[in-house]
């Protein structure tokens, strides 16, 4: 869908070939019908082995949806029965068969962090090295899109997460133990692949490796996250200008003005658009290629964040930088070039955060503006006086509940 907005943008997609693409892009109920993010978890959740075999990818209005749901029932009275706890089946091998799968899958970013929240329920690490090290090894076998040519439907009928199970399971912990009490092994025995374009052999890949790879660097330290899958490969070494957006409300606010001084070679960045700088993780990671270049034929331009994005978007995105520029990453001090000095790069380290303003001037009102000015445009400033009561007409001028940002 976003390369089709994409090409709206561009003005090559008129409102009436967009109105019919809506109305054909998802013919039923369920989530996204493509490799997005919940399908993507649902996958996982298969080959953690917290699901019934073949029952991941089954078309919402399809009868065995069902099926599915009746069977998931009766095995969980069971579980209950047979005191069959999840922390039996939520084990190191399982994690890494999941990390595993989803690299096969050409899966969502945000597996990333959703395995790393869930195998810390279980207090067990998971640290990026457990994405990086596997995606040098398996495959991309999964030909679904946004980056390949299918959908999930397809994907169904061609076996599903079983035959990917039984596909990738060279390189799988085959002893896993499942919710149906045998292991992942057993119950892959006697899957077979129905379409060898959706789901390809472990020797016929899409791509020889994985579909993710966790990057470091000056900017990320900690670790940052790039689908390789779906990115332009002529980008993914690349050098160029920053054009920094300091807010995902600036970023809407100039991205698309015809002004703005952007060129194809350009790293459009964009900071304080993580955990704790928006707050929360809202989907903002995919920044939109400028409508200038859009008209100019460019499909593809690198982009930057400490964000997130879904999993239905494409292009050369890094992801979840780490340390996030809120907290004082290093990405804070990045400046667009034509206004970087040492300055502005130096002060960018600091935190933005809400902050009680309490000028040190007893001498009269016009002071206490020129104070409060001098503060509100200092990022790092935290509180200048504790002092509030030296002059009776403070609390006219000054609250100590002012906040800014």
């Amino acid at each position: 869908m976003w390369k089709f907005w994409d090409e709206q943008g561009a003005g090559r997609l008129g409102d009436c070939e967009w109105q019919e693409l809506e109305g054909c892009y998802a013919r039923s109920t369920g989530h996204c019908n493509t490799m997005g993010t919940a399908s993507t978890m649902t996958s996982l959740a298969e080959a953690l082995g917290l699901m019934l075999p073949g029952t991941a990818s089954v078309p919402a209005p399809d009868s065995r949806r069902l099926a599915a749901a009746e069977a998931t029932g009766r095995r969980i009275v069971e579980m209950v029965q047979e005191d069959f706890r999840p922390s039996r089946i939520l084990t190191p091998d399982a994690f890494e068969n999941a990390i595993k799968v989803l690299l096969a899958l050409g899966g969502s970013t945000n597996a990333v962090i959703h395995l790393i929240a869930i195998a810390g329920r279980r207090g067990i690490a998971l640290p990026l090295k457990k994405f990086d090290d596997p995606s040098r090894k398996v495959p991309v076998v999964v030909n679904l899109q946004p980056s390949g040519k299918y959908l999930m439907e397809d994907f169904f009928h061609a076996g599903g997460v079983p035959a990917v199970l039984k596909e990738t399971l060279p390189l799988l912990e085959g002893n896993a133990l499942t919710v149906t009490g045998k292991t992942l092994g057993e119950n892959v025995r006697g899957t077979g692949c129905y379409n060898r374009d959706v789901i390809r052999p472990l020797g016929e890949p899409l791509q020889s490796e994985g579909a993710l790879a966790i990057l470091y660097g000056n900017l990320a330290p900690n670790g940052a996250v790039i689908k390789t899958f779906a990115a332009t490969p002529r980008l993914v070494q690349h050098t160029g200008r920053a054009i920094v957006f300091e807010s995902y409300e600036e970023m809407l606010g100039r991205v698309d003005d015809p002004n703005l001084e952007v060129e194809a070679s350009d790293v459009l960045v964009l900071k304080n658009a993580g955990s704790v700088g928006v707050p929360g993780m809202p989907e903002w990671g995919m920044i939109p290629i400028p409508s200038k270049l859009l008209k100019q034929g460019v499909g593809d331009i690198v982009r930057i964040s400490d964000s997130r994005m879904s999993r239905t978007s494409f292009g050369t995105v890094v992801l979840h930088i780490s340390p996030e520029a809120a907290v004082g990453g290093p990405l804070a001090a990045v400046q667009t070039a034509a206004a970087c000095s040492k300055r502005a790069r130096l002060r960018g380290w600091g935190r933005p955060k809400p902050m009680g303003i309490a000028p040190l001037n007893p001498n009269g009102p016009i002071a206490n503006v020129v104070a409060l000015h001098f503060d509100l445009a200092t990022p790092n400033f935290l509180i200048q006086e504790d002092r509030l009561g030296d002059v009776p007409w403070r609390f006219d001028v000054v609250k100590t509940n002012v906040r800014s940002e």
